[in-house]
């Protein structure tokens, strides 16, 4: 912990007055210490998590905390607040604030060490003593766990006084807390129990995986003792996850999920009753958690899973719970965002080849023969047709890959071999990207029924590698060549040539759709799903699928491009945090990066979301009027020159995002709140007159 947080770090009298500025004056540390690389970009991506789920807790705690590219080293900052600030907690503001920032690529180690921090914050005596404490240095020393928090009563100067006679008890608690692990021990009642005592199993994981994911282990294991409960807990957060033993799956009267991401290997707990909440329940109400596993297993009630995890392999199938994990509309987009997240990195990395070899070589490069048989080193278009090439290998993964992860979303690693087997048939068929999502639904809808027929023990260890795969393969397959793949092919062709036959109002219609739905939530399921529907048109691109990814392409750089004006036209309507983003958000925005404009929609929703959606709506449409086309599915005002009608197109963007900034700036005047209202420090200082 040494290395995460040091007295330069620690602020005890924290100044801000809203979540954003807290963040800033805490990562502005960050910066100074050489922590962090560019701090509007960690603030953007602290802004993204915090728009996921609010990260405040239960008696005054506040843990914002994001993993980010511009993040050097793994770090711990922490903030005292006397009026305290809003996190979202449903007890009211924050008084302590942990800024953790951990790298994209943090290792074990370190997410380990904050995980041990996350745990201890559900210490009352470790809050107390922090909230007591009067010196940088020594609250630095107690989050490190060099110090023991004083007994209660004690002072602060009194504490720092006697160290010298507790270094031993110190440093075992120090020892305590680095030595922990993802998976919680076994905990034993306090008092011994008479009868056997009730066994619960749990999984504990939020988006992130560095903080709540822990806290809840905590908050579970605490609440399990007083309970006189054994429990153990699963955390799978950053680092991965240690399965718990099979056995003490298989000794368990019940089990609580507590998780904001998927469970992963949820067949193992299948046959047990299973009490399936978000994790800040886990966090803030583990006493109800555990009385209503009790009470489902006195009634009896299981999962309907079916137990054929023989705990040697990770792919044994997701499933559907019993409990309330959702009705089927949210998992259905859950499964779906699955296959889109996989399939945008093959889509960036061959539709960015493929515009470069355009700029190069031209249009007519796409039927060049190929370069294994015919490549000059000298030659411009042999490197053209080269990029062309490579980029269009990668194009040809994208209905497979979205067919294999949708599959992999519902029922793990057994359900990948027949969702990209599906997906690839769905490209033989001409089913295209309609034909992907059919493959990848088919794909984890076979595997988990085939995961709910019981087998004799000794058929378990290959049933994930081997029977699953083959037997569903074989479903698949025969249901995408056989029953549905013709249909939807036909309905895929269909559906081109409406593409290609839109016109007038009806381009204008299908553009504006496309425009509010790219702009509601900036890079969430809606803005993904018209991204998604776009570059599926440019694996076999027509006329009026280019249109489509022109004007999806527009309208998602509105929102960053309107803050950025907003801030620069009308900066008093902003705070100082929101203008130096607003600096930031003008190339975010020019590169097509929608969650640019995060920051400002998670601090004022009901006027910015509104008002971008406007101006996004207004740019499809007039990109779809003005007929431009995209053939490249990202990149923004760097590949202009790849755009049909490219004056139109940055008159639609510019039109949109006027009115964006129009919208906005009207509706922050109207009603201007103590967080928009600069202060003093903000102004410009202006010399007076002599």
């Amino acid at each position: 912990m040494s290395e995460l947080i040091t007295a330069e770090l620690v602020d005890l009298d924290l100044s801000a007055e809203t979540k954003n500025e807290a963040a800033r004056s805490l990562a502005e540390r960050m910066v100074t210490a050489g922590r962090v690389t560019d701090l509007d970009g960690f603030l953007a991506d602290v802004a993204a998590r915090e728009a996921q789920m609010p990260t405040g807790l239960d008696g005054g705690i506040g843990i914002p905390h994001c993993r980010s590219e511009h993040v050097a080293a793994p770090t711990l900052a922490f903030g005292r607040s006397a009026r305290g600030i809003d996190f979202g907690a449903a007890d009211g503001p924050a008084d302590l604030v942990f800024l953790i920032a951990a790298p994209a690529g943090a290792d074990d180690a370190h997410l380990t060490i904050l995980s041990s921090l996350a745990r201890r914050l559900m210490d009352p005596a470790f809050t107390d003593a922090l909230r007591a404490e009067a010196n940088p240095a020594a609250a630095a020393a107690l989050i490190r766990g060099e110090q023991a928090p004083a007994p209660a009563g004690t002072s602060p100067s009194a504490e720092r006084n006697a160290s010298a006679d507790r270094d031993t008890a110190d440093k075992h608690v120090a020892d305590k807390h680095v030595a922990e692990e993802d998976v919680a021990d076994e905990h034993v009642p306090d008092e011994p129990v008479t009868g056997e005592p009730f066994r619960i199993v749990a999984v504990t994981s939020c988006p992130t995986g560095i903080a709540h994911t822990y806290m809840a282990a905590e908050s579970l294991e605490a609440a399990a003792r007083a309970e006189g409960v054994v429990i153990s807990v699963e955390t799978q957060g950053s680092a991965g996850f240690k399965p718990l033993d099979p056995a003490v799956v298989a000794a368990a009267d019940a089990v609580i999920w507590a998780h904001d991401v998927e469970v992963r290997e949820k067949a193992r707990f299948g046959g047990k009753p299973v009490v399936d909440v978000g994790v800040k329940a886990g966090i803030n109400r583990p006493a109800e958690l555990i009385a209503e596993a009790r009470r489902k297993a006195e009634r009896g009630e299981v999962s309907r899973f079916t137990d054929d995890h023989d705990g040697s392999d990770a792919g044994a199938g997701a499933g559907v719970s019993g409990g309330s994990a959702g009705h089927f509309g949210v998992r259905l987009r859950t499964y779906l965002m699955s296959g889109v997240s996989y399939m945008v990195p093959f889509v960036a990395a061959g539709g960015l080849l493929i515009a470069l070899s355009f700029a190069i070589g031209g249009y007519e490069i796409a039927s060049a023969p190929s370069v294994a048989d015919h490549f000059a080193w000298g030659e411009a278009n042999s490197w053209a047709a080269l990029l062309n090439q490579i980029g269009g290998a990668a194009f040809g993964f994208l209905v497979p890959v979205l067919a294999g992860y949708i599959a992999y979303g519902m029922a793990d690693r057994p359900a990948l071999v027949p969702g990209f087997v599906g997906g690839a048939i769905a490209l033989t068929i001409d089913a295209g990207f309609l034909g992907g999502l059919a493959a990848g639904l088919l794909a984890g809808a076979v595997v988990m029924a085939i995961q709910r027929v019981k087998v004799h023990p000794t058929l378990r260890g290959i049933m994930p590698v081997l029977v699953i795969p083959l037997l569903a393969s074989m479903v698949v397959g025969f249901l995408m060549f056989i029953v549905v793949g013709k249909p939807i092919a036909s309905l895929q062709k269909a559906l081109t040539d409406g593409l290609n036959g839109l016109s007038g109002s009806n381009a204008v219609i299908l553009g504006v759709v496309l425009g509010l739905m790219m702009c509601f939530d900036m890079g969430g399921p809606l803005n993904k799903v018209a991204y998604a529907f776009a570059v599926g048109g440019l694996a076999d691109p027509t006329d009026g699928s280019l249109k489509v990814m022109a004007a999806v392409m527009a309208a998602g750089m509105v929102p960053p491009l309107a803050m950025a004006l907003a801030t620069t036209v009308r900066s008093r309507l902003f705070t100082r945090a929101e203008r130096e983003n607003g600096r930031a958000a003008w190339v975010l925005g020019a590169s097509f990066i929608s969650e640019g404009a995060i920051p400002f929609a998670a601090a004022d929703p009901l006027r910015v979301i509104p008002s971008v959606m406007a101006g996004g709506a207004v740019t499809g449409a007039l990109s779809m009027a003005f007929g431009s086309t995209l053939r490249a599915p990202h990149g923004g005002v760097f590949v202009v020159p790849l755009i049909g009608g490219p004056f139109l197109y940055l008159l639609a963007i510019a039109a949109g995002t006027a009115v964006a900034t129009a919208l906005v700036v009207i509706l922050k005047g109207m009603r201007r709140s103590p967080e928009e209202t600069p202060t003093a420090a903000d102004e410009p200082k202006v010399p007076l007159a002599a």
